[in-house]
């Protein structure tokens, strides 16, 4: 019974590993039905292992610039970057 229960945490794997992002309904449905294909499930687990993108900054008459260090975006203008604190 409890090679059974492993066998299924490990079926399951990319649908854990993947509970919390943007995507995980479709993570969790690729999984079950293509997880049963070593493609599939691998597939599923580099997705679940890999981090969301991050959102485009929607800016209303403002000029943005990003960092070269970190890449977060930046108000034109400004001298140092509030992400990391490298100097523009």
């Amino acid at each position: 019974m409890a090679f059974l229960f492993f066998l299924a945490l490990i079926y399951f794997l990319p649908a854990i590993l993947g509970r919390n992002k943007r995507h995980a309904g479709t993570i969790f449905l690729l999984n079950v039905f293509l997880g049963w294909t070593v493609v599939g499930w691998i597939v599923a687990l580099v997705w679940a292992c890999t981090p969301d993108a991050l959102p485009v900054p929607v800016l209303v008459g403002a000029s943005v610039c990003y960092c070269n260090r970190c890449g977060k975006p930046q108000f034109v203008g400004g001298r140092y970057c509030s992400g990391c604190g490298s100097s523009f």
